[in-house]
């Protein structure tokens, strides 16, 4: 695995979009944030371009949204198409770092292998799981042993303990949350934060049957080789954080400071989505509006 190695002096920050459709006003609040903090630090702002999962990611979208964001004002000192020290900016490349991290995490016990659909998941709960896009998994793989007193020492231990093999099915591995476990962080915009495992979050996939990682895994792997020191990012991802901080532990990466963004909504009272067309980047952009009229619209 890559090692860390000493941080560069100063703040850095990330814009970190996905091109899997325009980007839209609640997108570009959240990154002119990131800016302004990296602005009022002196210090340095990277943009990353999360095209993880080729399915959804399309090339036309990369080049709209470096497009759209210079429109509106931002500018980065590193990204995928200046270059910088902490390359590849797109995650597509970066598939080596992420396989290293995993194989960290096996080889100390941390995952264990999964063949629950999500599908699988939700039919094996009584209920959905209102405060979090993720259902918490009830178990149905997790090896037997228990993780009272840390991680199994090995990887062996953690494969000769999946408890319903089914080999004709795809393989996840999850992450092993050890129930009743707090995570807390203070976030700069909400406040003191704590979650609780096995109640507010259950073990969760950090590497997928395809052969890449999950989100989880994959964010905590670059922000913490490109020595991001502070995250800002939406709301949504909140409970995201206490996940990536069991990560960071497990994987022995110092992690960054968070401040979450409060998310934008439209007439109806919903978060704002990419399906809002009219609310992009792309048709403010068409519609004639200078980048300084889009910001007002979020204010």
């Amino acid at each position: 695995m890559q090692p860390i190695g000493i941080a560069p002096p100063g703040y850095r920050g990330r814009i970190a979009p996905s091109p899997t459709g325009y980007l839209h006003l609640g997108h570009a609040r959240t990154f002119w944030t990131a800016q302004e903090r990296a602005l009022a630090q002196k210090g340095c702002l990277v943009l990353r371009n999360e095209d993880l999962y080729p399915v959804h990611c399309q090339a036309h979208f990369v080049t709209a949204m470096i497009e759209d964001l210079k429109w509106l004002g931002l500018a980065w000192q590193e990204g995928p198409d200046c270059g910088g020290p902490f390359g590849p900016y797109a995650q597509r490349q970066r598939h080596a770092l992420y396989l290293a991290a995993f194989e960290t995490l096996r080889a100390g016990g941390w995952v264990y292998p999964c063949v629950c659909s999500r599908q699988d998941v939700r039919r094996a709960l009584r209920a959905p799981h209102a405060r979090d896009d993720e259902p918490i998994y009830p178990g149905t793989c997790r090896p037997t042993a228990a993780l009272a007193d840390g991680p199994p020492q090995n990887s062996r231990a953690v494969t000769d303990g999946f408890a319903n093999p089914r080999p004709n099915k795809p393989i996840n591995w999850r992450f092993k949350v050890t129930p009743g476990e707090i995570v807390s962080f203070v976030d700069a915009h909400y406040g003191p934060q704590q979650f609780t495992g096995g109640q507010d979050f259950g073990d969760f996939v950090v590497w997928r049957y395809d052969q890449w990682p999950a989100y989880q895994l994959a964010v905590v792997v670059d922000d913490a080789l490109m020595r991001i020191t502070e995250v800002v990012r939406g709301a949504d991802l909140l409970l995201s954080t206490a996940r990536q901080i069991l990560l960071y532990r497990a994987l022995n990466y110092p992690p960054p400071q968070f401040c979450h963004c409060p998310l934008m909504v439209d007439a109806t009272g919903q978060r704002l989505a990419k399906r809002h067309g009219a609310l992009s980047l792309r048709t403010l952009r068409a519609e004639g509006l200078i980048a300084e009229e889009a910001r007002a619209r979020w204010r």
